[in-house]
């Protein structure tokens, strides 16, 4: 049965920009330190490994092909060397982890924005690769299917979510609240004070917690190594030299704030969830049941694979 107390951590912080085994290396001395505070539920923010493409708002299409080539050399293959790592860690820490990272297959040449899950025995239970990528996002990121809009069961419960702005959809929420979320992620890059109401919302419309996790980034802490560097950024007011807020929040299933808004800088914040009386709150609201209306409104998710390719080898006519 999955346990009704559970400690869990949102870990604010900024990757070593563009460089994945730096951002790894930081990553896994972070899950340790949540590890060590007792935290059962790890999550890291949005394309953690190994940065987000800052360049998207910042130069015209077309000017961003070295950051885009470091970008896709930098990647995340699934399952491959680093999730083998990262799944290493979460079994020595004992946790559940959730990871952002810019994923590319093997022989690919398109990134997508992804977010993996590992149990505490290390098995990577799934990935979810960003439906629609925002905006100019769409320059650097593929989009993903409905293939991998799950929710996944563990330990500590029944954990999802989507990221970024996937959060505005609200088909896509319906989808996994009717799998029965028990924790709701939500790595983003939505670093601002109207995110944290956000937040707020889908743990009252989902009945279930909900951990909003953001980077909190700096362009000085951006290496000298990176090409062009001094084109990433314009730091216009009133950002100056943050490049994201942060704003990471930890909310319960009445919309109550119990960690954060963490506020440009970085750390962990800690919360202890209780998930028993999290499920008692559904006999006042439940989105999917005695709240909902299926004989009026009623939702169709395609979640069949859609890959580029499809062999026939072997196949009669």
């Amino acid at each position: 049965m999955p346990e009704s107390a559970v400690r869990v951590a949102a870990v604010q912080t900024a990757p070593v920009f563009l460089d994945l085994e730096a951002s790894l290396q930081k990553a896994l001395g972070l899950i340790e330190k949540a590890a060590a505070e007792g935290a059962r539920l790890v999550v890291f923010p949005e394309a953690f490994l190994p940065a987000w493409p800052v360049w998207v708002d910042e130069v015209l299409p077309g000017e961003d092909a070295a950051w885009h080539l470091r970008l896709l050399e930098q990647s995340v293959v699934v399952p491959g060397p680093v999730t083998e790592r990262l799944g290493a860690a979460a079994r020595a820490a004992g946790a559940q982890l959730v990871m952002g990272v810019d994923e590319r297959e093997r022989h690919g040449g398109t990134v997508y924005n992804t977010l993996l899950y590992f149990d505490a025995d290390g098995r990577l239970l799934g990935r979810h690769r960003k439906l629609v990528p925002t905006h100019a996002e769409r320059l650097v990121w593929g989009m993903g299917d409905g293939s991998d809009l799950r929710v996944h069961q563990t330990t500590v419960g029944r954990v999802g979510g989507l990221i970024c702005w996937e959060n505005y959809m609200p088909l896509a929420r319906f989808a996994l609240y009717a799998q029965g979320v028990d924790i709701w992620v939500a790595p983003t890059l939505a670093t601002h004070e109207p995110w944290v109401a956000t937040m707020r919302h889908i743990a009252r419309e989902g009945v279930c917690h909900v951990i909003g996790v953001a980077p909190a980034a700096r362009f000085s802490d951006v290496p000298d190594t990176v090409p062009d560097r001094d084109r990433l950024w314009r730091g216009a007011d009133p950002h100056g030299d943050w490049m994201l807020d942060g704003y990471s929040v930890i909310v319960d299933p009445t919309g109550q704030v119990l960690a954060g808004p963490l506020v440009r800088e970085e750390g962990i914040l800690y919360a202890d969830l209780d998930l028993d009386a999290a499920r008692g709150r559904h006999r006042l609201f439940d989105p999917v049941g005695h709240y909902n209306r299926p004989d009026v409104f009623r939702l169709i998710v395609d979640d069949r694979p859609k890959p580029h390719l499809v062999s026939l080898a072997g196949v009669e006519d």
